[in-house]
């Protein structure tokens, strides 16, 4: 196991601790800074910081170590989980939160979904009764949210899938929609339309593919037509993933393009999650793309800026650079970064963890000859 690991955990936990301290101490409204271009941010801004790090650090949190020092991280990070859950969810709370009024909360309840999807055991069976039955009920609230014709439609998906893992009553037709509407989107190469264009950003990391291949795997098999989607979904996101491998430079750097910059190595939640599976490319060793993601961390914490005196991330790709930040973009917003981290739910004797690897443009920059890179035909 190299000293990566530590550094990505270590990582990982200064970014999520303050989110999950202080709502486990029901403390977050109160004490989290809201950093936004507009002022009604308020209304969305916490349960976006509680559904983005939950869904980054879920696999962690579900399979990390149980001994040694990293699993009593794991355990203490777990318990704190669990008691942020209980605070957003419970209608006493002073940290309880807005799940149906306006668009914005269908958007982060999914991304809380996720996280019970990824970590069913921690996020979900070892939840107390009440806060289980108040965890159903704010999904459920989100259903009264019409989403938008484009990547919106997996959220509503994915809260059907969460609610599926819950042993609740689950609606197919909002999953069948989105999957539909996604085949349809599909633009060729590994990427998908959001919507029915298609947009140069990474969509298609920060939801789009991750949430595809958890919703068919969480739910694909209720019905055929589902079923027969999986194949093709797979085949675009290995294509995809081999994109992502390929943009990181040999500096560690990517190319800035498209909206939503301000959720920093978020970008990268695709290639991260096909770590994760054990899905990446022919071609593309564990070990490499793990140093491409450090590299690519270990950039982005460079900035001294990133994070404000309370240890709260702030707005921007590289330190503090507010004027990226969307008027949809607030403090809570910045937290879809801890996606990266997925591959800490990797055992650490795992090969992603083991050795030295050059990713693909480090090679190509340094004179090594590599195969031709080729679209995926289908």
């Amino acid at each position: 196991m190299t000293d990566d690991r530590k550094y990505w955990l270590d990582t990982m936990l200064h970014i999520a601790g303050p989110v999950l301290k202080a709502l486990a101490a029901r403390e977050l409204k109160r004490t989290m800074p809201m950093e936004a271009r507009t002022d009604d941010r308020d209304r969305f801004t916490y349960l976006e910081a509680l559904g983005r790090t939950l869904a980054g650090i879920a696999p962690w949190l579900e399979t990390g170590p149980t001994e040694g020092e990293e699993g009593a991280k794991r355990a203490a990070a777990a318990e704190l989980a669990r008691a942020a859950i209980d605070a957003a969810t419970d209608p006493a709370s002073p940290d309880a939160m807005n799940f149906d009024e306006g668009s914005q909360p269908l958007v982060d309840a999914a991304f809380l979904a996720h996280a019970v999807v990824r970590a069913p055991n921690e996020l979900w069976r070892k939840l107390g009764a009440d806060t289980q039955r108040n965890l159903v009920q704010a999904l459920l609230r989100t259903r009264v949210i019409l989403p938008g014709f484009n990547n919106w439609l997996l959220f509503a998906a994915m809260v059907e899938a969460g609610l599926a893992v819950m042993g609740e009553r689950w609606d197919p037709m909002r999953v069948d929609y989105a999957l539909r509407q996604h085949e349809q989107w599909y633009k060729g190469d590994g990427a998908y339309g959001d919507g029915p264009d298609f947009h140069w950003d990474y969509y298609n990391s920060f939801v789009i593919q991750p949430m595809l291949l958890d919703v068919l795997d969480t739910v694909g098999s209720a019905f055929p037509a589902w079923e027969r989607m999986k194949p093709a979904v797979q085949r675009r996101a290995v294509r995809y993933a081999e994109v992502q491998e390929r943009l990181i430079s040999p500096e560690g750097t990517y190319p800035p393009l498209g909206r939503s910059l301000a959720y920093r190595f978020g970008a990268f939640q695709h290639l991260a999650q096909m770590a994760l599976r054990g899905e990446l490319p022919d071609g593309t060793s564990p070990a490499q793309v793990r140093c491409a993601l450090t590299a690519v961390i270990r950039r982005t914490m460079e900035a001294e800026s990133t994070f404000d005196a309370g240890g709260w991330l702030r707005i921007g790709l590289f330190g503090s650079q507010p004027d990226i930040g969307e008027t949809y973009i607030s403090t809570g917003s910045l937290y879809l970064c801890t996606t990266v981290f997925l591959p800490l739910g990797l055992p650490g004797h795992h090969p992603f963890w083991q050795g030295e690897a050059p990713w693909t443009a480090k090679k190509l920059w340094s004179g090594i000859s590599l195969p031709a890179d080729h679209a995926l035909h289908q």
